[in-house]
């Protein structure tokens, strides 16, 4: 036995040896000039100094900055950052003086590229960028800083006011010592709004229930579309209300000087004109808000009493200003995206006021799947944990399946635009508008944006206050019998956001319904994208809603606006 032990251990012996040796030999070994490379890469970090001189904002600035770092000049770099873009990275500044230089060094976070140690060595074409924060001092006495919109919908590298510095080439080398001067010389213009025509109409106006909640000037807006005879008739018109992000455009992308092309063919223009088609109103709301482009429609904690101002501000001056029929089977809604939720939200919350919805690939109408992520049963948003294995939590993707972009990756991106959810990006408003108030007065994000960690008390806020389904389900009797053939839902089967799943969920749960039992309308397009919308163009679906307009009209009303 002990001759046994003796050679066991003998044998042992030799294979932790092997082993050992093994995994020196498997381990790249550094060359001295690689060692020398790598530790002058650690000693030697790229810096950039931004400033901005008095002749281009002469007090203090209280913002962030950014510098972008761009293979190609055109367009400019500022001009190229976006969810998959350029690289840009950003810092946060506080009364940062004219002449005063804010530094963007390795330690702050950068996407798509988290680190400028990670830039290869190489020649870049980069630009500085400052975002100007304004001080809000609330009704709820939180004191925040934040953009305040100028009336371009919270496109931080486009607003008014910001500043920004020439475009320089310059040789960046992580291995090598170099500090990029750049002056933000350069300020935004005003924005140019559209000039009225004879047929679309533009305005704003300072809302008093939101600036008093602010406590600074917020604004709202319409753009609006008038039928083909509103300067000779005196009729009054059945009027669709558009949500959407915020946009200056024609209602409908309407262009009378359109051109059909092949990979154009179509525009509402073509038909506008024609006898018999019906003649309506149609309406898109401009509600930005200091988080966001679009404020959801709806009141809440942290972006304000939005819901209230729409229904009590925006929509009479709108209703006071033309001359729309005032009753609900004329007031029908449409909208994609942001503006699919908001549609659906306001149908549902105002079912008395409106008579129907037609809502393209609305955002989470359940937040089980928001961009990929199970707010309700994920502890992590970046990753999903099954069992052993541990995935990344997918955000969008093209119609092939390919992944686009994971939620890390989104995630990082919105904090480079702006901490405190400050990017004026999708998330962060999904978070403002539907959580609750945090301790620093900027909202109680749902999770942690550099870990992923779910804040489920968070969650379940969400939930209470913000989730259709669960709306609909705990206040269906009330509520059902109201929106009974008002519902109309499209989405793609390939939603690039997965938001198809939540619709799915809201379709199968309608399944079910009793007292009243409605389904709905839902429309699934196989393999499309976001945002699919059905497969008719824009002048089949108002005739849609027309003749829905037509079939829920009391028998008193006239129909004096189409003649079929």
């Amino acid at each position: 036995m002990k001759t046994v032990r003796i050679l066991l251990t003998g044998v042992f012996t030799a294979l932790a040896a092997l082993a050992a040796l093994v995994a020196f030999a498997a381990t790249p070994q550094t060359s001295p000039r690689a060692a020398s490379a790598q530790a002058a890469r650690r000693a030697a970090p790229v810096r950039v100094e931004i400033s901005f001189p008095a002749s281009a904002h002469a007090q203090p600035i209280t913002g962030r900055v950014y510098v972008t770092i761009s293979r190609t000049s055109t367009p400019e770099p500022r001009l190229q950052v976006g969810r998959t873009g350029a690289p840009f990275f950003g810092r946060d500044v506080e009364q940062l003086k004219p002449g005063q230089a804010a530094v963007i060094d390795e330690t702050d976070l950068g996407s798509p590229v988290e680190s400028l140690r990670e830039i290869p060595a190489g020649d870049y074409f980069v630009q500085a960028f400052v975002n100007v924060y304004s001080e809000f001092r609330r009704s709820d006495g939180q004191v925040l800083w934040m953009h305040d919109d100028q009336w371009e919908g919270q496109q931080w590298s486009r607003s008014p006011g910001n500043l920004y510095s020439d475009v320089q080439r310059v040789h960046i080398d992580p291995a090598r010592p170099a500090v990029i001067t750049l002056s933000a010389t350069n300020v935004v213009p005003p924005v140019v709004v559209p000039p009225d025509t004879q047929f679309v109409k533009r305005f704003k106006f300072q809302s008093p229930t939101l600036t008093k909640f602010w406590g600074r000037p917020i604004w709202l807006g319409a753009a609006v579309l008038l039928p083909r005879d509103y300067d000779t008739a005196t009729l009054s018109y059945p009027v669709q209300y558009v949500q959407g992000h915020f946009s200056l455009g024609a209602p409908l992308g309407f262009n009378p000087d359109f051109k059909p092309t092949e990979r154009n063919p179509y525009n509402i223009s073509q038909d506008w004109m024609k006898d018999d088609f019906p003649r309506m109103i149609v309406v898109t709301l401009q509600h930005p808000t200091p988080y966001f482009d679009d404020s959801y429609a709806v009141n809440s904690v942290n972006v304000g009493p939005y819901g209230d101002a729409v229904m009590q501000e925006l929509i009479p001056e709108i209703e006071k200003r033309f001359r729309v029929i005032k009753e609900p089977y004329a007031r029908v809604l449409s909208g994609g995206s942001t503006g699919g939720w908001e549609s659906l939200v306001l149908q549902i919350l105002h079912p008395d006021f409106f008579g129907g919805t037609w809502s393209s690939c609305p955002d989470s109408v359940t937040f089980t799947d928001v961009e990929g992520i199970n707010v309700y049963k994920d502890t992590n948003a970046f990753y999903k944990q099954f069992e052993w294995r541990r995935v990344p939590t997918v955000n969008s993707r093209e119609t092939n399946g390919q992944i686009r972009q994971t939620s890390e990756e989104r995630n990082r991106f919105e904090l480079v635009s702006g901490t405190h959810g400050r990017s004026g990006e999708q998330l962060d408003i999904w978070s403002a508008v539907y959580g609750p108030l945090g301790k620093d007065g900027y909202f109680e994000p749902l999770f942690n944006k550099r870990t992923g960690e779910i804040n489920p008390a968070v969650a379940e806020y969400w939930k209470q206050h913000y989730d259709l389904l669960y709306y609909l389900q705990q206040n269906w009797a009330t509520v059902g019998p109201k929106i009974v053939d008002k519902i109309h839902v499209y989405a793609g089967t390939a939603d690039t956001y997965l938001l198809n799943n939540s619709t799915k969920q809201l379709q199968d749960w309608m399944k079910t319904t009793t007292a009243p039992h409605y389904e709905g309308y839902f429309l699934y397009g196989d393999g499309k994208p976001h945002c699919w919308s059905g497969p008719v163009n824009a002048g089949e679906r108002l005739k849609e809603m027309a003749q829905h307009i037509m079939a829920h009209k009391p028998d008193w009303a006239t129909a004096e606006w189409w003649k079929q």
